[in-house]
């Protein structure tokens, strides 16, 4: 089986990394993604971060009904600060029949340098590179793949500050997330 691995904090997911994964899983020979809920993101700081149980219920509630789609919390028991290379690592062992690809947008892409172990990256796992606004990928391996995926000009940090000034977020984020969202007092 071959998965796709759509790592993020998802601090909510919204509607867009929706668009790009029913992309993606549609124009690329993948049977399945599992959205990797990152506990912390070594370059981002934790301290705007939803509690990782949230951010996964949340991320389960938007899929629930889409069979193509799981909800990963596979870094929860891996050593913080959540490394890439160590979390294909660990998956690579524990599901040797499946095959594993990476899903990043280019601006991620762009920066791999900076990520832990990334040559291992790039030699050993295919790499499905979306396209990000103001961000043109150099391809760095014969492993990796572009696609124009639909894109919304809209991001978590949007939505999280949209709440913070009391202003709806519905339609930005799956109905049931809004729900939870509201009862939950998420972010204000």
């Amino acid at each position: 089986m071959k998965i796709g691995l759509y790592f993020g904090s998802f601090n909510p997911i919204h509607i867009g990394h929706l668009i790009i994964a029913n992309h993606i899983v549609e124009h690329t020979d993948l049977d399945k993604i599992w959205f990797v809920i990152s506990p912390q993101n070594p370059l981002k700081p934790a301290s705007s971060l939803l509690n990782e149980y949230h951010r996964l219920h949340l991320v389960q509630l938007a899929i629930e009904n889409d069979t193509r789609f799981k909800a990963s919390n596979i870094e929860f028991k891996l050593p913080r600060p959540s490394y890439t290379i160590d979390t294909l690592t660990y998956l690579s062992e524990q599901y040797s029949k499946y095959s594993f690809s990476i899903i990043m947008g280019s601006d991620s892409y762009n920066n791999l340098e900076n990520w832990k172990n990334y040559e291992l990256l790039l030699s050993n796992y295919p790499i499905i590179v979306y396209s990000r606004e103001g961000f043109v990928p150099e391809k760095k391996s014969e492993k990796s793949t572009f696609l124009q995926a639909p894109l919304l000009n809209i991001s978590s940090t949007f939505i999280r500050e949209q709440i913070r000034q009391g202003k709806s977020v519905r339609y930005l984020v799956p109905d049931l997330v809004f729900q939870e969202l509201e009862a939950a007092n998420y972010y204000k």
